[in-house]
């Protein structure tokens, strides 16, 4: 059963709220099995997810992973195809709508990734 915790849909490891036009999920901590993600995700979506629904038009994905101490032994290209194949479908129609993908690793307070997706703004270029 989902809970709202402020604007935040939680259920288990996962959390999303809409900022906006973004919307942001936040995944708590990490393995080194990006496969582990789509599921996850994807069932978030599926079953509790009931706020924003796909539209067309291009998209900007932003995607951060936090990790304490030292990275997890994974490459970052697989963890943005299982996060964008679990979010496709809810967030957008097709993965062919990311006009810009942004994936990073850094240090932080807690292990966890952060996805935020949202429209990009016509006209403006990618870069």
């Amino acid at each position: 059963m989902p809970q709202l915790t402020g604007d935040w849909v939680v259920s288990g490891k996962v959390r999303a709220r809409e900022e906006g036009e973004a919307v942001v999920i936040m995944i708590d901590g990490l393995t080194t099995q990006a496969k582990y993600y789509k599921p996850l995700v994807y069932e978030f979506f599926r079953k509790e997810w009931r706020g924003a629904r796909p539209s067309y038009g291009d998209y900007v994905v932003e995607i951060v992973m936090e990790h304490v101490g030292e990275p997890p032994w994974m490459d970052l290209d697989n963890l943005a195809k299982a996060l964008l194949d679990a979010i496709k479908g809810y967030l957008f129609h097709d993965d062919a709508q990311v006009a810009r993908l942004l994936v990073e690793r850094h240090e932080g307070e807690r292990e966890r990734i952060t996805i935020r997706a949202y429209p990009r703004a016509p006209g403006r270029p990618s870069g």
